[in-house]
């Protein structure tokens, strides 16, 4: 009798589980605190792979919790930065520590529906033919990997809008993979996922305002926003002379995307160099964030902003608890209207701020042959965008201060 009756307990207790506990039956749980005594949005949140419960499967997972419900999220294989779960919580309140559920089914798939808010792509052309340095005929194919060919260089007609690009639903950005190397950006005036519509209908239409955007920045032989340079005597050297350079697409996810560029022998002027650079962007962001490793006898790498007449320039160097920028805002969008951009980096890693005839640099130093700072851009035809040099100074502010203090993450598994 005693049987019978716990074998209806127990099937009473699972006819009262939920859909999600039906279909993902394990879990575990993930607390994640805002050390800030400030309000934080759309925040990025990693779970590193070697952190994850014995036996989770990344193809079949969701994480929910009571507030928002299920959360978009997605499980990280190829960058090696960021391998395993990924997903952005709308908010944390001040000192707020909010613990979320990761469910998930030992076997099988199972595919989640979710809005894409990021993207990274590269398009180049097939089945046409190289004359010369140009590329004639054929048509664009996305691809995952790219060994750029000998022959390209600026205005090859070859890749689509001449490099990678990738975007959240707030901004987008490419650099050029070619001899110039520097980062631009395209301006968004929706949040829909856009980049796969820029350059398909007249190589560079892009620079006139699209339904869905343009490109808003003026790079020429600057630094553009974020690119990175090598400080010689007193001019910034973009990655230009390269023995080969190779192009990956290694996250596209809905909630994070990323590219990873190898450039072999860069030569900076002084030496040659092999230099990896992997950049991220996750949903809600403007801030893209670039990662370098470099040969640990490289004295310093450089980044910075082109200069403009028509935008004014602030800096700080940073402390413990906020990183330091170098950002400018004003009237330098090719629409003629509000666009600041920045560059954030670690005050361990400043040296100087400096200029040569194109650009605004800050001068950093790699720490064993590695370096990380961000970017960003904020243009005023973005959907609610920051449309006022002291609301662009104040968001500058906050972001500074919430790179240097992240949000604490705490995997609890049983």
């Amino acid at each position: 009798m005693k049987r019978i009756l716990y074998i209806i307990l127990l099937a009473g207790l699972a006819s009262c589980a939920t859909p999600e506990e039906k279909e993902f039956p394990e879990s575990f749980t993930v607390t994640v605190k805002n050390p800030l005594d400030s309000l934080r949005t759309e925040v990025m949140v990693f779970v590193p792979s070697d952190k994850l419960k014995e036996g989770f499967n990344p193809n079949a997972f969701i994480v929910i919790n009571d507030e928002e419900g299920e959360i978009p999220s997605q499980y990280n294989n190829h960058d090696q930065d960021l391998k395993g779960i990924v997903f952005v919580l709308d908010h944390l309140y001040e000192n707020e520590a909010k613990t979320v559920t990761v469910r998930y089914k030992k076997d099988g798939e199972s595919k989640r529906n979710y809005t894409k808010r990021t993207q990274a792509e590269l398009s180049h052309k097939v089945n046409g033919e190289w004359k010369e340095r140009e590329y004639i005929g054929g048509e664009f194919k996305n691809v995952d990997f790219l060994r750029v060919p000998p022959e390209h260089k600026d205005h090859s007609w070859f890749i689509r809008y001449e490099g990678p690009g990738w975007e959240s639903d707030k901004v987008g950005y490419r650099f050029y993979l070619d001899q110039r190397n520097a980062v631009d950006v395209f301006g968004k005036s929706v949040p829909e996922v856009s980049l796969q519509k820029a350059g398909l209908y007249g190589f560079d239409s892009y620079h006139e305002l699209q339904p869905w955007g343009m490109d808003v920045l003026k790079v020429a032989k600057s630094l553009g926003v974020g690119t990175i340079g090598y400080l010689l005597d007193t001019a910034a050297v973009r990655v230009e002379v390269t023995d080969s350079v190779t192009s990956r697409i290694t996250e596209n996810g809905d909630v994070y995307s990323s590219i990873l560029t190898n450039y072999y022998g860069w030569n900076t002027g002084k030496t040659k160099t092999n230099l990896a650079s992997r950049l991220t962007i996750h949903a809600g962001t403007r801030a893209t964030h670039n990662l370098l490793d470099v040969n640990s006898d490289v004295d310093n790498l450089c980044t910075g902003l082109i200069k403009d007449a028509n935008a004014k320039l602030f800096s700080k160097e940073g402390d413990g608890s906020s990183y330091g920028y170098l950002a400018t805002y004003g009237k330098q969008s090719l629409n003629k209207d509000n666009l600041g951009i920045a560059v954030l980096f670690k005050r361990s890693d400043f040296t100087e701020f400096t200029k040569d005839q194109f650009s605004h640099i800050v001068k950093l130093k790699p720490s064993n042959g590695k370096l990380d700072y961000y970017f960003v851009a904020v243009w005023e035809g973005e959907p609610g965008g920051i449309k006022t040099e002291e609301a662009f100074i104040a968001y500058m502010d906050k972001l500074a201060r919430e790179l240097a203090n992240p949000v604490q993450v705490e995997v609890n598994v049983k």
